[in-house]
């Protein structure tokens, strides 16, 4: 993780995100915090424990991007979760245990990319031999060298000398044929050392048009290793998995019943090179320092985002118990404050996992959640609803702002689109308009409105190869204008 101060980390959030000064500088501290962690003598360090953060705001003002944001920076496993997905333990549903297993999946698969970079190189050349070792087996090392004309000269091979001198004189006697093979004789051992040799001419010039990708498209059988059978079929079948269920249910199944044979594919040259080099990949690195690393880096740096925690906020049930609502909420204290969880792994800790909640509370407020998991979440910003000057921004400064995905989207076909600063400032203020008139969905307001403006040119692109076109206001009005005046029309529309 780079050593960034609190004032870097929102200079880094503020090239994505527009606005929201007091949630950056929220989990800016937070991170901050971690490095400074780091550095604490081992007994202090167990008892640090992170600050977790509630952010209270409506949809679509940078919640979840800020979080998602802040955990790439720190090169952390991350996880987004939605709340209202779990039922307290005992219930049909998943439990919140499954977020814990599911962000060491995420820090497993962090971890074991990272380390196929590392062997990459390696891995493509154990790779390039196999397909090498497919493609050079006699009858398809004969066709390839048809194809592409890599026969070498002088290729007619022929079982001995002595078939031709027979096939010659035909109808000679057969004592002039017994002559032929005792002549024949000291030539046979030659004849076999010229096939292996245009047999190895042969593969050096398919290796060649294997690294030249000259035989991208050809179709070849490979072997794979098999996936894991429970998993692929426990998930398949029940949407379920295996750490959910445990061992119980991967006793009843035998080796026997599973197998454990490769997997046969017929595959292009491209996708066998992508498929074999992962394979090859994975047997070059140490999945044991695997697990171990990403056991580290999910109890040490996880980052876990609890969105629309104020959906399992309701009103007091007086019949049975409320399973997904506050059930889930007591289910989330121990984990929450710090617990272990079990994976497939081994265990997990989660006393230094970040945990950050949010929530729009249009209808609950925060202190209508149970006290305990209150206490929990110490930190609590409010993010602002956003401004016409917000949306005119988030079209504009954003390294990937909408107006330049588009442009670049357009610029594959050939097409130059230039947005005017009166364009701008007219989407952005249909963009206000439209979320004060109905449901105010902050920034993704801007994807309906930038999508209507330019449907038909999106449309048209591929007829419109080499020209420039110029949006300005009177284009967007062109566009939004009347369906803006028909209410009925643009609660559908925009």
């Amino acid at each position: 993780m780079k050593d960034l101060t609190p004032e870097a980390i929102v200079q880094e959030l503020d090239r994505y995100i527009i606005g929201q000064p007091r949630a950056k500088r929220a989990v800016a501290v937070a991170l901050r915090n971690r490095q400074r962690r780091m550095k604490l003598p081992e007994a202090l360090r167990a008892e640090v424990t992170p600050k977790n953060i509630l952010m209270i705001g409506p949809t679509g003002v940078g919640k979840t991007e800020i979080a998602r944001r802040i955990a790439k920076l720190a090169a952390a496993p991350f996880l987004k979760v939605e709340v209202t997905k779990f039922t307290q333990v005992g219930y049909v549903g998943r439990d919140v245990d499954s977020i814990i297993r599911d962000l060491m999946e995420t820090a497993i698969h962090m971890v074991q990319d990272e380390r196929e970079a590392d062997v990459q190189t390696q891995a493509e050349l154990r790779a390039q031999e196999r397909i090498l070792s497919y493609l050079t087996t006699p009858k398809t090392a004969r066709e390839i060298a048809a194809e592409l004309g890599l026969e070498p000269a002088n290729t007619v091979e022929s079982s001995s000398p002595l078939v031709t001198a027979s096939a010659g004189r035909g109808r000679r006697a057969a004592g002039a044929s017994a002559m032929a093979l005792s002549a024949a004789a000291p030539h046979a051992a030659p004849a076999r050392g010229e096939t292996a040799r245009i047999r190895n001419q042969r593969k050096k010039r398919i290796a060649e048009a294997l690294a030249n990708h000259l035989l991208e498209e050809r179709i070849i059988e490979i072997e794979l290793d098999p996936d894991d059978p429970i998993d692929s079929m426990l998930e398949y079948v029940t949407n379920i998995s295996t750490d959910d269920t445990g061992e119980v249910i991967s006793g009843f199944f035998t080796p026997p019943m599973i197998g454990n044979h490769r997997r046969t594919r017929r595959v292009s040259v491209r996708d066998a090179r992508r498929l074999i080099t992962r394979e090859e990949a994975q047997k070059l690195i140490d999945m044991d320092q695997v697990v171990e690393e990403a056991s580290r880096r999910a109890e040490g740096n996880g980052i876990v985002f609890l969105d629309e925690i104020d959906k399992i906020v309701g009103t007091k049930i007086d019949m049975g118990p409320d399973v997904a609502g506050e059930g889930v909420q007591r289910d989330l204290l121990p984990i929450v404050e710090g617990s272990t969880v079990t994976t497939r792994y081994g265990p997990i800790r989660t006393d230094h996992i970040l945990w950050i909640a949010a929530g729009a509370f249009h209808k609950h407020k925060p202190s209508d959640l149970i006290p305990e998991l209150q206490g929990r979440f110490p930190l609590r910003v409010e993010l602002d609803s956003l401004s016409e000057a917000d949306f005119r921004a988030i079209l504009s400064q954003p390294e990937h702002a909408l107006t330049r995905q588009y442009q670049q989207l357009l610029a594959t076909e050939d097409v130059q689109l230039i947005f005017t600063d009166d364009a701008l400032d007219a989407m952005a203020r249909f963009a206000c308009q439209m979320n004060d008139r109905q449901e105010n969905i902050g920034a993704r307001r801007l994807h309906t409105i930038i999508e209507n403006v330019v449907e038909d040119l999106s449309f048209d692109a591929p007829k419109m190869a080499g020209q420039t076109v110029t949006i300005d206001a009177a284009f967007v009005e062109g566009r939004l204008g009347s369906i803006m005046a028909n209410e009925d029309l643009s609660r559908y529309i925009l």
